[in-house]
């Protein structure tokens, strides 16, 4: 029995020395687990926040709109020569110069002329040029775009003016980058009057020149291809002068500015044809 109890004793110590060990080390490995994963999942965030602030500033980038051509406009009521009011307008003594609340996008002159002959009646004469300069816009778009769907709209609105009788179209070549040449009769108690109206685009500019006439007072009417003919004349050089304004060659193509912009455009002016119109029986009124 002594023996059996010596031969034990060493077994004993050896496996309590054992399951001591073994329980030291667990406390050891647990610490170096939970270490490891928590290491693990701060990295995993941080990366992960980096990458979604990248793909966030990348999807949202600065948007941009080629920059419009011209940056100005000439005054108004110096566009045509004298020599070319001479013709159209004869006995103006001076144009009248349109409101703008800016001058830079906007801008109009008129003259009228009446021609008294006395007992033979009178010939009446009425001009009218309206400037409209689109700026580039971020949310509209490119300025020559803006001033293509304004030029399409004078077009139209000349085609269908109120009153007018046969009325014709046709394009009208060396004023801008496009130009349309509308032409009606237009019949008031005080005569018969043609209407002509020249539409010019010259890059983000729309030019309007609205030119009509009349015999009053007995006197013949006037020959409606004569008029249209001056009223191209005054087109073309309203035209030139916005050119000129912003520097030779500026308009030796079509929209060909392609650098970034982002100002505002200005509202539509109103319809030329129907000014024509009001202007042309308020002059003749004053006969």
């Amino acid at each position: 029995m002594q023996r059996r109890a010596q031969r034990e004793q060493p077994e004993r110590a050896k496996r309590l020395t054992r399951v001591l060990v073994c329980a030291a080390a667990v406390p050891v490995v647990l610490v170096a687990a939970g270490c490891s994963s928590d290491s693990g999942s701060d990295d995993g965030e941080g990366k992960g926040a980096a990458a979604s602030a990248s793909a966030s500033q990348s999807a949202s980038p600065s948007p941009t709109v080629r920059a419009a051509a011209y940056k100005k406009l000439p005054e108004a009521c110096s566009v045509l020569s004298e020599k070319t009011l001479d013709d159209l307008a004869p006995k103006a003594k001076a144009g009248k110069e349109g409101s703008s609340d800016d001058v830079s996008t906007r801008g109009s002159c008129s003259w009228s002329s009446l021609d008294n002959n006395g007992v033979k009646g009178s010939q009446f004469r009425w001009l009218n040029v309206s400037l409209l300069r689109f700026d580039s816009d971020t949310t509209r778009g490119p300025g020559d775009e803006l001033a293509r769907e304004y030029y399409g709209k004078q077009v139209r609105d000349a085609q269908s003016a109120e009153g007018a009788k046969n009325t014709k179209s046709e394009p009208v070549t060396g004023a801008g980058d496009e130009a349309t040449a509308v032409r009606y009769d237009l019949k008031k108690k005080e005569g018969a009057f043609k209407q002509q109206t020249v539409v010019a685009r010259v890059e983000n500019v729309v030019v309007t020149v609205d030119y009509n006439g009349a015999g009053l007072a007995g006197d013949r009417t006037p020959d409606a291809d004569d008029l249209m003919k001056d009223a191209q004349k005054a087109a073309k050089e309203a035209v030139a002068s916005v050119t000129e304004a912003n520097g030779t060659g500026a308009a030796s193509s079509p929209s060909a500015s392609k650098s970034p912009s982002g100002s505002a455009s200005p509202s539509a002016s109103k319809s030329s044809s129907a000014s024509a119109s009001k202007s042309a029986s308020k002059a003749s009124d004053k006969d």
